[in-house]
C-alpha cells in the first residue's frame, strides 16, 4: 500500500513548496497559512517549504520501502 501512498504524499508535498514559494493566495493554503502563524510568525512561508521538503522525503522512503 505504501507504492500508493508514498507518491501522493510526495505530490503534496510539491504542492506545499509551491504555495510557500509563491506566497499562494489559494483558499485551502490562506487556512493553512492562518493557523501556522500563530505558531510560526512571518516564518510560516518558510516553513511550508521545509514541510514540503519533508513530505517528499518521507514518500520517497515510503514509496521504495512499500
Amino acid at each position: 500500500m505504501g507504492i500508493v501512498w508514498g507518491p501522493i504524499i510526495a505530490a503534496i508535498g510539491v504542492v506545499f513548496i509551491t504555495w510557500g514559494r509563491g506566497r499562494s493566495k489559494f483558499v485551502v493554503y490562506r487556512i493553512l497559512v492562518a493557523r501556522a502563524r500563530i505558531l510560526w510568525g512571518e516564518r510560516v512561508h518558510g516553513f511550508f517549504q521545509v514541510a514540503g521538503a519533508m513530505m517528499i522525503a518521507f514518500g520517497a522512503v515510503l514509496a521504495i520501502t512499500g
